[in-house]
């Protein structure tokens, strides 16, 4: 069957839930055990203390290590991706920070893609170098040989730890190509040190693009976003091997930031209705990144789907991309005061940061999600004040384009 089917039920037994059709919420900080026994060996499988034996089971211990919402949602979120296992959070900001906590100690450097999402940049740029951990950059655009070659002329070749990458890039939508930044990862890793390479895929959500079929080793999301869809709660994920993730699981154990079993339970209701949100979404921004295209007030619009076929970017897209996406950013022809205009006269979309819900959302990247990101690299890569992001929703799409025709009308 395909997920969109397995998301009703995959994972979930009534029979063992007074026959419930839906997961109950199991709000219970712990689990009581058959026997001494039992417990003995949950434990020594959680610490890691000895490997499973043949069709044995991590039983439920602690809400803090397991819970049954939680392992259904985590289940059913493999599937997408088709991961041997999963981990989720309290937060998307949870997941990254636990990867890279998990993956970097002190001397170690980290290589990322440029631009990120504002936190991303933040914990990576201001809050690692405190641990003693460098950070090498590339933008979005450069070639493999060109990001090779970055990594060889700086020295730090032999130190790098883990790759981050972010595609398509928040708010500008850049693709990076995930194939080549393994081949990258490969290329300076020993047989003493593999580098893992990490994505976060946020953007496109479970459904437009699979990191790991890329050759990506983790794949990131804030939950929040697409998987969520109804801005109503925060989470992250995070998927990959059964090898790293049981170190990623490890370190969420510890840091204590997994998701509430509430929290699981909104997330499998979510997905239920994940693919039906996100084939409309996509539909509408095409729409919308149509009409954006032809109007007089608008002067560059960042979509994926206005790519073209001359762009190095064009064979990206067609390679990782299942869709367009339906995030799509804008410049006005102005400023600062065109573009707050714009969005201060906005009716039916809501002046709000977060992305991927079912209403449309619309923010202001420069002073608002990448408002920290420096100067440098807001110019360098084009997040200036004229530039507004769009989140689309499942709302009709006549309407969205009727807001903001009348929005750009004002300036």
């Amino acid at each position: 069957m395909k997920p969109e089917s397995l998301m009703m039920s995959y994972g979930f037994k009534p029979e063992l839930s007074e026959g419930a059709i839906k997961c109950p919420i199991f709000m219970t900080s712990t689990f009581v055990f058959k026997n001494a026994e039992e417990g003995k060996a949950f434990f020594e499988i959680a610490y890691g203390h000895r490997e499973k034996k043949e069709n044995e089971e991590l039983g439920l211990i602690y809400s803090r290590i397991n819970n049954p919402d939680l392992e259904i949602l985590e289940n059913r979120l493999c599937l997408w991706d088709k991961a041997e296992d999963c981990a989720v959070f309290e937060s998307g900001m949870a997941a990254i920070t636990t990867v890279l906590l998990e993956f970097l100690k002190p001397n170690d450097v980290i290589l990322i893609s440029n631009p990120l999402y504002g936190g991303s940049d933040h914990f990576i740029k201001k809050i690692l170098p405190k641990f003693n951990i460098q950070v090498l950059e590339f933008g979005a655009g450069q070639s493999k040989e060109e990001v090779a070659l970055l990594v060889e002329n700086s020295g730090l070749a032999a130190k790098i730890a883990l790759i981050y990458i972010e595609t398509p890039a928040n708010p500008t939508n850049d693709l990076i190509d995930i194939e080549a930044i393994k081949e990258i990862a490969l290329q300076f890793s020993s047989p003493e040190k593999t580098i893992p390479l990490a994505v976060d895929n946020t953007y496109m959500g479970p459904l437009w693009q699979h990191p790991l079929k890329h050759g990506a080793d983790l794949v990131l999301y804030s939950a929040t976003k697409y998987i969520g869809g109804h801005s109503d709660l925060i989470a992250g994920a995070c998927l990959g091997s059964k090898e790293l993730m049981q170190r990623v699981k490890g370190m969420r154990t510890f840091l204590g930031n997994m998701a509430s079993p509430h929290t699981g339970w909104l997330l499998l209701r979510s997905l239920e209705t994940l693919k039906a949100r996100m084939d409309l979404q996509a539909k509408n921004a095409s729409q919308v990144a149509a009409f954006l295209s032809s109007h007089p007030k608008v002067e560059k619009v960042y979509y994926i789907g206005n790519i073209k076929e001359e762009d190095i970017q064009f064979a990206i897209k067609e390679k990782q991309c299942l869709t367009n996406g339906a995030m799509i950013s804008f410049d006005v022809k102005g400023g600062e005061r065109e573009a707050f205009l714009f969005l201060n006269s906005l009716k039916l979309i809501k002046l709000a940061v977060s992305l991927g819900s079912t209403e449309s959302l619309a923010e202001h990247p420069a002073a608002m999600t990448h408002c920290d990101v420096s100067k440098e690299d807001k110019e360098k890569f084009h997040i200036t004040e004229k530039m507004i992001r769009l989140s689309i929703g499942v709302e009709n799409d006549e309407d969205i384009i009727s807001d903001i025709q009348q929005a750009l009308e004002k300036l």
